[in-house]
């Protein structure tokens, strides 16, 4: 077979010598128009180009992206990205499913060793470390040994894999978050390799991979299951996209930042509508945005809804390369390759795109989002009005300003409210607790801490974290958090008591400029000490609140809340505990954290008084642009990169002296509670069973709009009294020792436990809230996890009834691993978000999609009906209409068509294996 088919294979003489490359222009002469083609779908294209086998990429996949419209298409694309990057709570299932294969794979008498990475995997060690220790020099040693702790048998497995595996490399915990180690490291802009130039592309387990998309590197987030196909040579099938064009123009006025920018350019495409579709960034806006700040805006893709936001590679890319430390020959490599083969930023007004959406950066304020979806924008200006909106819309309680508050307690006290109670469990004996009862009434309470007395209200800012590489992979705004918090110290003002402070970057080379900058030792001043390089806070690791502030959260039901600079900030994600959550800058961070509460205009009010009662104001301690462009000067040099990343794969000593089995095939161990060999390929047929209807289905949830993947599967920590809390406990794990539902991924038994177990997910077929179901045939409510234990003894198959982005948020495949395993069998949903849709299809769960315009609703579907489904069974195809028949306790039937979204025949042949992971199996069997 002739691979280059189009003739176009040329050599380029770069600065790594002679390579061959796929020639866009010689394609151009050929009378294609590729100048109009958006730069991503370029990429594309030349990854066809090259990876054509006419069989997994075939002449029609080649076609498609050669012959792309900005017309939405229902053809397929075929992508071999060319490497894999992993971080660890995403990680781990991934390679203990590998494991597994490799496992199902000998017991078949193949071999085992075939089952192994074909392209380059980098898994880095950064969603563990949680913030138990804060405030004080050694919480980062405190917390990192007590990671330790809790993961060493997690630790271990990696660490074998990464000696057991080819083209499999492993980044230690404490050294740093995945897409800021992608973003200053992996990323290469174009990969020199076996003889041939090609752009750098990647997949990532991790929804936020499309941070490189501001180092021009397409990529984006994949669930596990899809990377592992990836990674084991399989190509990732996808609708050819719509490409949005996002043009900038102007330039960020004073006072506002790239976290501004980002936020409100979430809340302007969700408003579009960009889900599945790739957004292309252009104009002369981009002339003024750093590598930093469109990084920032690439993180945030999937709050956007868009597989990528793509920056072409321009000057300002081989500017920062520079600044990184990448070599001179690397980025005289991407230069070359990309001016050589139509890939470089240039005759922009040339591309035709689905559609434009403009934004003048000039007109962007300080802005924060929340309380729980990273695209509800508001101005700064604002969050006040909108908090007290929000009190009174979701909680029905009436506002009370603060001065008027201390008045409430006192007159309470006075008309015979009982005395304050000693907490039971405190380490610190010596605090009380007060609490006024307002009807209705914003809550507030006094706590006494041993000299210090303070009031919490409703609005609280329990969490400060400056978290998350959105924001701290940009040193802007990091420098900028070092000299508000520099200034906030000159002027005698300092955090709040109740306020729990946090300092989590993502790479070691941000405390290295912050301390040549002399601003490590502000932040530390007012309690922003290293916790860890981790996202911590921003994955839901804040650790526990302080006793005294969990206790009287708990007991008196206070509306606190969280400010971090992180991504996400849905329901639960930060701290179960903790209602509210405001995504924000670094800088932001700091100041609310000195003010202690969100219900505060800090435009107009005053954040703090100092000692003399002088009120000081966020104007007083904002930075000017010109001041921190000074400090970045000085401080800023490629030298921080080398020495960091020049020791990457290293680790400390605990990981050194980590000792791990050479064995090819993974030893299992019977009594382990964080690794256990996954049920999915046990005893697999040589051919898939033929397709059947599902019939007399009855629903295990009913849920409504915008059910994250953290409402399926949270990653957080769960108590003792969770269905997966009670499974540890049986086999013997104390409760101190449970971890995280993240951390724990490696073992079905917790996670199947876990699945729909969001303290803050709102089942109709169940009257509380949290993972809680009625078994329907007996009317008994229980935990989803033991409905579901019945219906399958019954061999009752399942569905769940959902709304609209049914699976937004992270690329969590445990969300659709944990729903095939509690005999779910079909989802039918409003709409879908991408990864979420393509999960559940690689675990051979049905996504159905509701006809547009009706819904659950409009049927009259109340949840409590038997299902079937028909049209499965015979001549299944791409986006078939099926037969949904619901028949009611009265015995009326209600009839309906909805799509099955299997979008496109390798949909349909993973539906029809089982999974994914089966069909590759099966394929390797074969050989």
């Amino acid at each position: 077979m002739k691979q280059d088919i189009y003739n176009i294979k040329k050599s380029l003489d770069t600065s790594k010598g002679k390579l061959s490359y796929y020639s866009l222009p010689e394609l151009e002469k050929q009378g294609h128009n590729i100048s109009k083609l958006p730069f991503s779908i370029r990429i594309l294209l030349e990854n066809a180009l090259r990876n054509y086998d006419d069989f997994s990429v075939t002449k029609d996949h080649l076609k498609t992206v050669l012959n792309w419209t900005p017309e939405q298409s229902e053809k397929d694309v075929a992508f071999k990205p060319a490497r894999v990057l992993m971080q660890d709570f995403t990680g781990v299932p991934a390679v203990v499913d590998i494991a597994s294969l490799r496992a199902e794979m000998a017991r078949k008498g193949g071999d085992a060793s075939k089952i192994n990475p074909l392209i380059p995997v980098d898994l880095v060690i950064d969603h563990s470390v949680q913030v138990d220790y804060f405030a004080a020099q050694y919480a980062y040693d405190k917390n990192i040994e007590e990671e330790y702790k809790r993961n060493k048998e997690r630790y271990t497995f990696l660490k074998w894999a990464q000696q057991s595996f080819d083209n499999f490399s492993v980044v230690p915990p404490g050294m740093g978050i995945c897409h800021q180690v992608n973003l200053e490291y992996f990323s290469k802009g174009a990969i020199a390799r076996d003889g041939m130039v090609f752009p750098d592309t990647l997949v990532g387990t991790d929804s936020h991979t499309p941070m490189v998309n501001g180092i021009g590197v397409v990529a984006w987030g994949v669930g596990g299951i899809e990377a592992e196909a990836a990674i084991l040579g399989q190509p990732i099938y996808f609708i050819s996209p719509e490409v949005i064009g996002l043009k900038l123009t102007g330039k960020l006025p004073l006072g506002s930042t790239a976290t501004d920018l980002v936020l409100t350019i979430a809340n302007l495409l969700r408003k579009y509508g960009v889900v599945g579709k790739f957004v292309e960034v252009f104009g002369p806006g981009l002339d003024n945005l750093s590598v930093p700040d469109r990084a920032t805006i690439g993180n945030m893709s999937p709050e956007f809804g868009c597989t990528i936001t793509y920056f072409p590679i321009d000057d300002k890319t081989l500017e920062y390369m520079r600044d990184s430390n990448r070599s001179e020959e690397q980025i005289k490599l991407v230069e070359e390759y990309c001016k050589a083969n139509m890939l470089w930023r240039q005759d922009e007004d040339k591309i035709e795109y689905t559609d434009v959406v403009e934004l003048d950066i000039s007109t962007i304020q300080p802005t924060v989002a929340g309380p729980k979806r990273p695209q509800d924008k508001i101005l700064l200006k604002d969050l006040k009005e909108k908090f007290i909106e929000l009190e009174h819309a979701s909680f029905g309680r009436t506002y009370i300003e603060p001065s008027e508050r201390e008045e409430a307690i006192t007159r309470w006290k006075e008309e015979g409210g009982s005395q304050p109670t000693k907490q039971p469990h405190d380490p610190a004996p010596d605090v009380e607790i007060e609490k006024a009862e307002m009807k209705n009434g914003l809550k507030t309470v006094w706590i006494s801490h041993g000299n210090e007395k303070y009031m919490l209200s409703d609005g609280a800012v329990a969490i400060a974290a400056i978290t998350s590489c959105t924001n701290t992979s940009n040193p802007f705004v990091m420098i900028g958090a070092g000299l508000v918090a520099k200034k906030a110290r000159e002027l005698g003002i300092d955090v709040k008591p109740w306020v729990k402070t946090s300092l989590a970057p993502g790479s070691k080379v941000v405390t290295d400029y912050l301390e040549k900058a002399d601003l490590l030792k502000d932040l530390e001043a007012l309690q922003f000490h290293l916790v860890g390089y981790g996202c911590t806070s921003c994955i839901g690791n804040s650790g526990p609140l302080p006793p005294e502030i969990s206790r009287a959260v708990e007991e008196n039901d206070l509306i606190v809340t969280s400010v971090l600079s992180g991504n996400r900030n849905f329901e639960a994600r930060i701290h179960s505990q903790v209602k509210m959550n405001f995504l924000m800058s670094p800088m932001l961070v700091v100041a609310f954290a000195i003010a202690g509460r969100v219900d505060i205009d800090l435009t107009t009010e005053p954040l703090s008084c100092d000692r003399n009662g002088k009120k000081i104001y966020l104007k007083d301690i904002w930075p000017t642009d010109d001041e921190i462009h000074a400090v970045m000067s000085k401080v800023l040099t490629p030298k921080d990169f080398k020495k960091n990343y020049d020791e990457i794969f290293e680790g400390n000593e605990i990981w050194r002296n980590l000792e791990v089995p050479k064995d090819k095939l993974y030893q299992w161990e019977d009594d382990s509670t964080y690794i256990k060999e996954v049920p999915f390929f046990h005893n697999l047929s040589d051919d898939p069973q033929p397709l059947k209807n599902i019939e007399g289905a009855r629903a295990l949830l009913m849920l409504g709009d915008s059910i994250t993947t953290d409402h399926i599967s949270p990653a957080g920590a769960f108590s003792e009294d969770s269905a997966a809390g009670q499974y540890l406990i049986s086999r013997g794990v104390e409760k101190k020792n449970f971890n995280s539902y993240g951390s724990r991924r490696g073992n079905d038994e917790v996670m199947v436990r876990g699945t729909f177990a969001n303290v803050r997910i709102k089942n109709q077929l169940a009257d509380r809230e949290g993972g809680y179901t009625t078994y329907l045939p007996t009317g008994e409510q229980m935990s989803v996890y033991d409905a579901a234990q019945k219906y399958i003894a019954d061999k009752t198959p399942l569905i769940v009834l959902t709304g609209k982005e049914y699976g937004s948020g992270s690329s969590r495949d445990w969300a659709a691993k944990g729903t095939i395993l509690l005999g779910v069998k079909a989802v039918l949903a409003e709409s879908y978000e991408r990864i979420h849709r393509s999960n559940l299809i690689m675990m051979g769960v049905l996504p159905l999609e509701y006809v547009k315009g009706e819904s659950a609703a409009s049927h009259g579907l109340t949840g409590n009906e038997v299902f079937s489904i028909s049209g499965i069974e015979n001549d299944l195809s791409p986006l078939k209409k099926v037969t949904v028949s619901a028949k009611t306790e009265d015995g009326k039937e209600i009839e309906f068509k909805a799509i099955a979204r299997l979008d496109s025949p390798i949909e349909v042949a993973y539906y029809q294996n089982e999974g994914i992971l089966q069909y590759v199996l099966r394929q390797f069997l074969k050989q």
